[in-house]
């Protein structure tokens, strides 16, 4: 009975039509007394009657398919177990979970926080989600823990896993979790899992495959090729660096740009899965992240790129919102593309999501320090490439940093789908109407939290403000201007000359 009542809820949005029906009912009524009762009907008299009569019964099947509509969203929100957290489940009621296993297949690849963005916005959406990522350790140098055990580099595998996770927090932790006491002491949980796991199964795809399962992540989470590959860069005047540590460092010494980045082994395979799911989906999204060491090195791996070219899905690319020093170093987003054709050719990008760009002037100085700026947006030169531009708010502040936001790309990426289903006349699709109603609910919790990071900018603006009058002299607010500029120059040569100590 309670399950009942929750039907009238106001946010249930069912009284509407409740009430819609209830007037059909009464006007149809109404129509059928007046034949009864009248002993004699003119003609101007029977034409209001049946006037009332069909607007009577137009209100009550408009109503009634109202009310079956709305019925299948509230059973998809109410049942979803990935937002128990906002949402109480309706026991009443039973709900085919097929729902969410034939929501839209997507494939997101690259690596680092950007591929987490991604995920973490997407499965609110479906179970279809498929992560592929890179199994490298950039030249990096081996923690102890990975060389007492002999085990892969999976750093970008454990934080997929741990965004597509329910309990985001909690999954973290155990991933991240070293022994302290021992003869375990400074090894990883996560590498030992994963040990574990390759022994059982005799294959590290499949392991990874059967974690999904164990740990009740939304989508899978799949290796780029098996292989332990190295990631290296040509710059311009020839030099090679096998290390994705001695990029930034090399380049700022030789100001020398990016030439071309390379994989080695170059003809590695694609892991078993990768095409298959590439071949299937219904959109690709490449990036946001590192474009040369995250980005590019997974389309490098062979017949990711092809594959790419020939799949009917939607390919998407989301833009970084801010360049990578020793990177991407005053990179526009028609670069950054360009990049990407030069590697792989053309056809792999044809819609590109970029940020408006507006950002806090303050923040923005932090990040000028470290030597990265916005990423121009010279839309012009990209749709002569063309590229569909997909502009939208994709930064927000957190913790004091420029992020993107995952609600923002999943919702960009989701309309894109929508539109595509509406366009072939699918809106009475089960597909169809639970994206579309999960994308309105979206774009209203993204209007409360832009209102929300205002308000917080605002604050911390002000506060901020409010120190530096009361310890700012006259002399100070003059050249204010002046003295940042050179407190910025100083802080980058300062960072330029300890990295010359630390080459030395």
């Amino acid at each position: 009975m309670r399950g009942f009542f929750r039907w009238f809820k106001s946010n249930t949005k069912m009284k509407r039509w409740i009430i819609l029906i209830i007037i059909g009912i009464l006007l149809c009524l109404y129509g059928m007394a007046k034949v009864l009762t009248s002993n004699q009907i003119e003609f101007i008299d029977l034409a209001k009657i049946l006037v009332v009569f069909v607007l009577g019964f137009i209100f009550i099947v408009y109503s009634i398919v109202a009310v079956q509509k709305r019925t299948l969203e509230i059973l998809v929100e109410d049942t979803d177990k990935r937002n128990l957290e906002e949402k109480s489940n309706v026991k009443s009621l039973i709900f085919n979970k097929r729902v969410y296993n034939q929501g839209p297949k997507i494939v997101v690849i690259g690596g680092g926080s950007g591929l987490n963005s991604v995920l973490k916005g997407l499965k609110k959406y479906t179970d279809n989600i498929t992560a592929i990522v890179t199994v490298s350790d950039y030249g990096a140098q081996k923690t102890e823990s990975r060389r007492v055990l002999e085990a892969l580099p999976l750093d970008d595998i454990k934080e997929s896993i741990v965004a597509l996770s329910e309990k985001e927090d909690a999954m973290e932790k155990l991933m991240n979790f070293k022994f302290k006491y021992g003869r375990l002491k400074d090894l990883s949980f996560s590498d030992m899992y994963f040990i574990a796991m390759q022994d059982t199964y005799k294959d590290f795809t499949e392991s990874v495959k059967q974690s999904q399962n164990i740990f009740n992540i939304t989508g899978k989470v799949l290796p780029a090729t098996m292989e332990e590959i190295k990631i290296c860069a040509e710059l311009e005047d020839g030099t090679v660096i096998e290390s994705k540590e001695k990029i930034p460092e090399v380049i700022n010494e030789k100001t020398c740009k990016i030439n071309r980045i390379f994989i080695n082994p170059s003809n590695c395979k694609a892991s078993p899965g990768v095409i298959e799911a590439i071949m299937e989906a219904d959109a690709v999204v490449i990036g946001p992240g590192s474009l040369y060491t995250n980005v590019i090195p997974n389309l490098l791996v062979k017949g990711v790129a092809k594959t790419i070219k020939e799949t009917k899905a939607f390919k998407i690319y989301v833009s970084n919102i801010m360049t990578e020093p020793g990177q991407t170093d005053n990179y526009t987003l028609s670069e950054h593309i360009k990049a990407i054709n030069e590697h792989v050719g053309k056809g792999i990008v044809e819609y590109c999501i970029y940020d408006t760009g507006e950002i806090i002037p303050e923040y923005i100085r932090k990040y000028n320090m470290e030597g990265a700026d916005l990423v121009e947006q010279d839309t012009s030169k990209v749709k002569v490439d063309g590229v569909y531009l997909l502009q939208r708010k994709l930064s927000y502040i957190e913790n004091g940093f420029i992020r993107h936001n995952p609600d923002a790309i999943a919702a960009s990426i989701i309309e894109l789908i929508c539109d595509d289903l509406k366009f072939n006349n699918m809106e009475n699709n089960t597909k169809y109407m639970m994206l579309n109603n999960k994308l309105k609910d979206s774009k209203k919790n993204l209007k409360e939290q832009s209102k929300e990071n205002k308000k917080k900018i605002k604050e911390d603006k002000k506060e901020k403000d409010d120190k530096d009058k009361q310890r700012k002299s006259k002399f100070f607010k003059k050249y204010s201007q002046r003295i940042e500029s050179i407190q910025e120059s100083d802080l980058k040569q300062k960072k330029k000359e300890e990295l010359r100590k630390k080459k030395k």
